[in-house]
C-alpha cells in the first residue's frame, strides 16, 4: 500500500543522498521519496544498508523510487559516475544532499572523554576524515552543478554541525573539516549567484543518534542524543519554492519550530553560513 503523499513541487525531482544508509542520511532518503522524488542514494562500502534503505522506500510508497550505489565520494571518477546514473536513469539531477561524512570515532572510541590532541591524530586517520568530509562535497557538487546550470535550478545542502563542536578541545580533524565544508558553502552560494542554483548548510543542532556516536557510551549520552528525522522538516523546506532566494545560509533543525508558518519557522532556524 502505498503511504506517501507527494509534494506537488517535489514529485518527479532527482536527488542524490551521499551517505544514504543510515541515520540523517537515510532518513532524508526516505523523506524525499515520500515526498514523491527519485533518489540516488550512496555508501562508500555498507552496500547492504543502503540497498535496505531503497526496499523500505519501494514498501512504504509501493514504487522503487530509490536508486541505491555503492560510490566513495573521495573518489572523482565515483562522483562523476553517481551524477551519470542520474542522468541516465531518471534524465535530470535537481538536489545534492552532501551527507557523507566521518567522525571522531576513527581518531579514537574515547572521543567524547578522553580528547586527542591534534598532535596525536594518526596522519591516516587525519587526511581520510579530511578526505571525506571536505574534499568529498567538493567533488560531488563539481559533478552535479553542470546539470543544475542547465535546467536553471538546483538546491545544494552540506550537512554542517554546530559551531561551538568546531571549536571543541580534541576534535580534530571532525571540527576543522565541517568549519572548512561551511567555508565552501558560502563561497559556492556567492559562486552560483544568480544561477538559479542556491547552497546553504543544514544542521540538527546537536549530537544525533547515528553510526558516529560511538557503543559503550554512558546511558546519559544517548539519552541526549536527537532523532536524525530531525533534519527533514528543514530540508524539505530548503528544497521548496519559499527557499528560492534563500542561498549562503545554515539551518539549524533542533530551531525549527512546528507551531509557526513556514517564514516565521524560517527566521528562528537561518543564519548565516561560515564560521
Amino acid at each position: 500500500m502505498d503511504t506517501c503523499t507527494a509534494d506537488a513541487f517535489l514529485h518527479e525531482r532527482v536527488a542524490i543522498v551521499t551517505g544514504g544508509g543510515r541515520g540523517m542520511g537515510r532518513a532524508m532518503t526516505l523523506a524525499l521519496a515520500a515526498a514523491g522524488m527519485h533518489v540516488v542514494a550512496t555508501a562508500a562500502r555498507e552496500r547492504t544498508e543502503v540497498e535496505a534503505v531503497a526496499q523500505e522506500a519501494q514498501r512504504q510508497c509501493a514504487q522503487a523510487r530509490v536508486l541505491p550505489l555503492c560510490a566513495d565520494v573521495t573518489r572523482e571518477d565515483d562522483c562523476m559516475r553517481v551524477v551519470a546514473a542520474a542522468l541516465q536513469r531518471f534524465g535530470r539531477l535537481d538536489v545534492l544532499i552532501n551527507n557523507a561524512g566521518r567522525g571522531m570515532k576513527y581518531v579514537s572510541p574515547q572521543f567524547l572523554t578522553q580528547p586527542t590532541r591534534f598532535w596525536q591524530t594518526d596522519p591516516a586517520v587525519w587526511r581520510m576524515v579530511i578526505d571525506t568530509n571536505v574534499n568529498g562535497p567538493f567533488f560531488m557538487a563539481r559533478a552535479a552543478v553542470p546539470a543544475m546550470l542547465r535546467a536553471g535550478w538546483g538546491r545544494i545542502v552540506n550537512l554542517s554541525m554546530n559551531r561551538e563542536t568546531m571549536r571543541r578541545r580534541g576534535f580534530s580533524p571532525y571540527g576543522p573539516s565541517k568549519a572548512a565544508l561551511e567555508s565552501e558553502t558560502i563561497i559556492w552560494a556567492q559562486d552560483l549567484a544568480g544561477t538559479g542554483v542556491t547552497v546553504n548548510a543544514l544542521l540538527p543542532g546537536g549530537a544525533t543518534h547515528t553510526g558516529m556516536i560511538p557503543e559503550g557510551v554512558e546511558a546519559s549520552v544517548y539519552a541526549g542524543l536527537l532523532a536524525p528525522e530531525v533534519v527533514v522538516p528543514p530540508l524539505l523546506w530548503l528544497l521548496s519554492p519559499a527557499a528560492d532566494a534563500v542561498t549562503g545560509k545554515r539551518v539549524v533543525a533542533n530551531r525549527w519550530r512546528a507551531d509557526l508558518d513556514g517564514d516565521a519557522r524560517a527566521r528562528e532556524a537561518l543564519e548565516d553560513a561560515g564560521c
